[in-house]
């Protein structure tokens, strides 16, 4: 998986890239997408253009999955469940999305199977 790509989607081109990974112009706006800020990083070499803490998975949810790949269909279910909780947060994160492209950031190792991908599967499901 090739997390630099741009993926276009109508007027949605959202990349998903790993926070630790030096920032590069093609990322556009910059969306942090964790609950907790990355560890050993600045916030001057993450450049972070938004961080929008109340849209990532709760502290709950998060430390139930633990990354187990056993759990990740019920971690998006339950993901999805409380993005749809939340609105007001997520149409202002629609919004940046749609003036693109953007890149979701995000801390964990595991590369396929995260909050970042998550709800990039989210926002692409709400196109269609």
């Amino acid at each position: 998986m090739d997390e630099r790509a741009m993926e276009d989607r109508d007027d949605m081109k959202i990349g998903i890239k790993r926070v630790y990974e030096k920032p590069a112009k093609e990322d556009g706006y910059r969306i942090l997408v964790d609950r907790l800020w990355p560890r050993g990083l600045t916030k001057e070499k993450a450049k972070i253009d938004f961080w929008p803490k109340n849209l990532a998975p709760s502290t709950e949810l998060r430390q139930w999955y633990g990354h187990d790949p056993t759990k990740w269909g019920e971690f998006r279910s339950r993901y999805f469940a409380e993005l749809q909780a939340n609105p007001k947060l997520l149409q202002e994160l629609l919004t940046q999305v749609r003036r693109g492209p953007v890149t979701f950031l995000y801390s964990s190792k595991e590369e396929r199977i995260n909050n970042a991908v998550a709800l990039k599967e989210y926002l692409e499901a709400q196109k269609e």
